[in-house]
């Protein structure tokens, strides 16, 4: 994947993303909506392809609003994540040569490596993950689960030991996958059925299209690394 074709797929995943993020906020009693009218106009204009970096000077300017408003990423990891593609982005498109241009992009596809890897090593060696036990208290305690039934789960150790270390396996090894690009493929498939999983049964459903939106960068990262390496 060359570097225009990876911005341009973010760019159209990012606006996808954060209009979903956005339109939450007009079915609530939100007394932001001025605000996310604004990002909504903002994604549409990214979308079209009309003064990229316009767009996301603007976007990258209601994330500063929106962190001092709410006082930091109120919806955690994938407000973050949406903060990181926004800036990037805009460096992407601000930097006057192809090497920061680069560098930039490279710095999303880094952080969204080092996002699962750390992550994985976080729960690996945690021995409550380690056991299993993490996530039985996860669905029998928490407030994520989608539905009662799924605290259930709770009640079979093994397959919550399997899951668990499914997910800290596949985290930790992430990395290595940007050595082949079919390995990549499947190492995003994977990820992307992780993150739905996540939304269906926590309902975590900002970090699947917000992830998603990063995954393009890993692509073009593999591609430069392949280079390198062959």
């Amino acid at each position: 994947m060359t570097l225009e074709d990876a911005l341009r797929a973010t760019e159209l995943l990012l606006a996808w993303a954060l209009i979903l993020q956005s339109c939450e906020h007009f079915v609530t009693a939100s007394h932001n909506k001025a605000l996310f009218l604004l990002r909504i106009i903002c994604c549409i204009v990214l979308a079209i392809g009309i003064a990229p970096l316009l767009s996301l000077a603007m976007l990258a300017a209601i994330s500063l609003i929106m962190l001092h408003r709410f006082q930091g990423p109120y919806n955690g990891g994938s407000d973050r994540m949406s903060v990181l593609i926004v800036w990037c982005l805009l460096i992407a498109h601000a930097v006057p040569t192809t090497m920061l241009r680069e560098a930039a992009f490279g710095y999303l596809a880094a952080q969204v490596v080092l996002s699962y890897f750390i992550s994985g090593w976080v729960k690996l060696v945690n021995p409550q993950w380690r056991s299993g036990r993490a996530l039985r208290d996860v669905f029998a305690f928490s407030a994520y689960p989608v539905s009662e039934e799924l605290r259930q789960l709770a009640n079979y150790p093994r397959l919550c030991w399997v899951m668990a270390w499914s997910v800290m396996v596949f985290e930790v090894l992430f990395p290595i996958a940007l050595v082949d690009q079919t390995l990549l493929i499947i190492a995003l498939a994977i990820g992307a059925a992780f993150h739905l999983a996540n939304a269906c049964l926590f309902g975590l459903n900002r970090f699947f299209w917000i992830w998603l939106s990063a995954y393009p960068s890993l692509l073009w990262l593999q591609s430069r690394v392949a280079d390198a390496l062959w």
